[in-house]
């Protein structure tokens, strides 16, 4: 749910002005056209509704899933919406949706968002906490409930599939950085943590010293390390292994890293 996780980290979660469904739906589209790298030329607000015309997207529970869909590329975003009130939303089991998540899903993300659509169902009929989300009656509560649930599903989603990716993406930035001996190389491999909070610039705790004195003085995407798994900065390749989310919105960022080394000339 690394898209979800990105929403909530970026703002991306509104209490909802109206709880009629075509206008909340109309509030959330334009949160994701306001997004500087979509604009209004998307065509969410038109997409969404012509889904949603053709099939129903709520999934029961109190939820409802709507998406737009369009041939340009980009990333795999999502606007949330939280309905005090709740909305009359015609979902199949008649319950009012009390959480919208909304997609925007270019046509290169499409087997992207279907994992994420599906193991955002699945937690929901699995997870009691984000069933009881819908009972909540404070935004802050909301949020910090999604976000311990991302947590668990994130750490659901670890395991060795997880970790076999990672391990393909570390010998091949081994590779590119130059054909390091796997000895040599594996010896270079520093255990790092970074942790974030709103307001706050990423604090990464290691106990080498030179990595950590060279990571503070860049500026490290968060978003783009936690929605791809891997990131680059000035010759420093970092792996991101689990996130794990505590209290006051402070996320914890298990990850590898290796500084490259330039190939002898």
């Amino acid at each position: 749910m690394k898209s979800l996780l990105n929403a909530l980290q970026e703002g991306r979660l509104i209490e909802l002005p109206d709880n009629i469904k075509n206008k909340a739906l109309e509030y959330l589209a334009t949160l994701i056209e306001a997004i500087p790298d979509v604009g209004v030329d998307g065509g969410i607000t038109e997409s969404v509704f012509a889904r949603e015309a053709a099939h129903n997207t709520g999934i029961g529970m109190g939820w409802a899933c709507p998406h737009g869909r369009t041939l340009r590329g980009g990333e795999l975003l999502c606007s949330v919406g939280w309905s005090p009130k709740g909305i009359d939303y015609g979902s199949p089991d008649g319950v009012p949706v009390h959480l919208v998540v909304m997609y925007f899903v270019p046509d290169s993300q499409k087997n992207a968002y279907l994992k994420e659509i599906s193991t955002l169902a699945k937690a929901i009929k699995t997870q009691p906490l984000l069933q009881k989300l819908t009972e909540m009656e404070d935004l802050n509560d909301v949020r910090h409930g999604l976000l311990d649930a991302i947590s668990v599903a994130l750490e659901a989603g670890v395991p060795e599939a997880k970790a076999r990716m990672i391990q393909l993406e570390v010998r091949q930035a081994a590779k590119e950085a130059g054909e390091l001996p796997p000895l040599e190389f594996a010896n270079q491999l520093v255990l790092l943590s970074i942790v974030t909070a709103p307001e706050m610039k990423p604090l990464v705790l290691t106990q080498d010293r030179d990595m950590a004195a060279a990571l503070d003085s860049l500026e490290i995407p968060i978003p783009k390390l936690v929605q791809s798994g891997r990131i680059e900065q000035q010759g420093i390749h970092i792996f991101l292994r689990s996130s794990a989310v505590f209290q006051r919105d402070r996320v914890i960022h298990e990850c590898l890293a290796f500084k490259a080394v330039p190939a002898a000339v």
